[in-house]
Parts: structure tokens; sequence; C-alpha cells
């Protein structure tokens, strides 16, 4: 018998990510990418998409390192948060309390097997945009600008991993993620895994490094509404000096069509249409893709680059 499915945490929230390049980074984000600044404080800029509805996506950190310092998840409601504090201390992976950010208020972190570092919070600051940003359409969170690419809002988010299956027992522990597909090789191990904690097909994915490095970061994805949108952005990034490592193209593992740059510091970022596969059965059965399919390539047969399976932040210093 399936567990019963646990939606105490609602959605991925934030992430934080450094840069050790901060103004070309903020010029990507904002003049390229299409983010709208909503605060600063300290080292860091805070950053949204147009219909992201909390203050901020996206935490920008001035830093002399690369890679994500920590990532948040919004809970259900005020009890939610304290349950899954309870589940996260019984697995012994608690960090502690924070009073809170310029987005959000108290927060517990924790840290998953390989060292990432994550936080739930359930109280948030609503984004209230100024006259200049109100959009026509009151249930729309702010107007679109129509900058850059002018991405529609936060979508997931990819990990690296020494031991994926480590992780797949852990999130559903933790966060009450449930597993929608996975790739096992031939031997047994886990090579990649996608979890949701709503309707979503995925809002993080882990997969092996490669390069052998712990706790690094693959990739952020912003969503746009159509695949042409992200065949226009291609355009945007060849004429603003933007490296396209892969894509556009269509994954074979939750048909995502995407497309990959590194921003100026070396973060990877992808674009995708990813929102029109949902995961509405409660009883959701794991998809599970073997070693010999994944090396067909991608849902039309683009091979999987190397730098896709090796290539995250911070770089591994040899």
């Amino acid at each position: 018998m399936n567990p019963e499915p646990i939606f105490d945490v609602a959605h991925l929230g934030h992430l934080e990510l450094l840069t050790d390049k901060p103004e070309q980074s903020l010029a990507f984000f904002v003049d390229v990418l299409g983010l709208t600044e909503s605060g600063r404080e300290g080292n860091s800029v805070y950053l949204r998409a147009w219909d992201d509805y909390e203050f901020h996506t996206l935490k920008l950190t001035a830093a002399e390192t690369t890679g994500m310092r920590h990532v948040g998840y919004r809970c259900a409601s005020p009890q939610a948060l304290l349950r899954r504090v309870a589940a996260i201390e019984a697995l012994g992976a608690g960090v502690g309390w924070l009073e809170g950010d310029l987005g959000h208020g108290p927060a517990f972190q924790f840290r998953d097997p390989d060292g990432h570092l994550f936080e739930i919070y359930y109280e948030t600051r609503r984004y209230e945009p100024p006259a200049h940003e109100r959009p026509a359409l009151k249930n729309q969170a702010q107007r679109n600008h129509g900058r850059g690419v002018s991405v529609r809002r936060l979508d997931h988010f990819n990990l690296l991993a020494g031991d994926v299956g480590a992780i797949r027992d852990f999130l559903p522990a933790a966060l009450g993620s449930r597993v929608t597909e996975q790739i096992v090789h031939d031997d047994g191990t886990v090579g990649g895994c996608w979890f949701t904690v709503n309707n979503k097909s995925y809002d993080v994915a882990y997969t092996r490094d490669a390069a052998g490095g712990r706790a690094r970061f693959h990739h952020v994805t912003y969503a746009l509404d159509q695949r042409e949108q992200v065949l226009q952005a291609a355009d945007i990034f060849l004429e603003n000096g933007v490296f396209i490592e892969t894509g556009p193209h269509k994954h074979a593992i939750q048909q995502t069509f995407f497309l990959y740059v590194y921003e100026p510091a070396g973060n990877r970022v992808e674009v995708a249409n990813a929102g029109a596969r949902l995961i509405l059965a409660p009883d959701w059965q794991t998809v599970t893709w073997t070693e010999a399919e994944r090396k067909k390539g991608q849902a039309w047969g683009l091979k999987t680059i190397e730098s896709f399976h090796t290539h995250g932040t911070p770089p591994i210093r040899r």
C-alpha cells in the first residue's frame, strides 16, 4: 500500500545564488532574463519574475564563489511547518531556526544528505508593485513589462549529488515530496530523480555529479508560456553574448521544452515551457528510465552533452 500523500509543503519559494561577478550577473538577470528587482539588503539583490506572487524568487548575493547558498520552500500553514520541522529533526538533518529574511518570516534550515542547504517557512511577504509595475488585470502579480526574455515565474531547480539514491529516500521523508520520474542504471544506482510537493510534474531534480563534487548546483529554471518564446529567448541570448550550452530541444524525462545558458558567473540557467504536464493522480507510480533508454538522448534524439553531467557551481578546484 502506498503511503498517504503529504502536502505540508505548498511550493518552491526561492533560491539564493552566489556570484563572483555581481554587476554582470545582475545585468543578466534583469536586462536579459527579464527579472525585476524588488529589494536590496547587504550584498544581496532580491529579484522576481513578473507573475511570481512572493516578494522574491531569486536572491542574488555577491560572494567569492558561485553556486547555491540555499533554497526555500513555503509550507501550507503554520501547523504544516511545525510538522515538517519535527519530521526533519527526527531525520537528524536540522540546522536550526532563522528569524527570517527580507522576503519572508521565520525559517527552519536543514541539509540534505549531500550537504545542500534548504529552508522551510510559512510567513511570507507578498509583492506590492509600485505604480509603474501595476498590472492591468488585478489577478496578476505585476505587469508583463516585456523586457528581455521576460520570464513568467520560477519553475524548478536541479542539484548535483554524489548519491542520488540517498536523496530519493530523504526528500519524501523530509518534505513529503513524491518521486515522479527517475533514472536507474544497470548496476542499480540511481542516476537521477525528479520530485514534486504538489501537482506540478517536478519542482526539484537531482542528478549524479559525474565530476565527483559535493553539494553543487546544476541549474535554476524560469518558465515561459509557449515554445515559441523559448525559441525567441535563444535569439535574445545570442544578441546579448550569452553562452548557450544546449537546446532549444525537448527533454524525454518530464517533456520540458528547454534552453540552457550560463549567466556571467557560470551558474547555469534554463528557460523552459514547463507547465503543460501535471501530476493529478494521487497514487502516481514513479516512471523509471533505464540506462539504455537514456543513452538514446532527448525526446527527438539530441544527445546529452558531456558538460551537462560535469558542469556545476561552484567549479571543482583541481
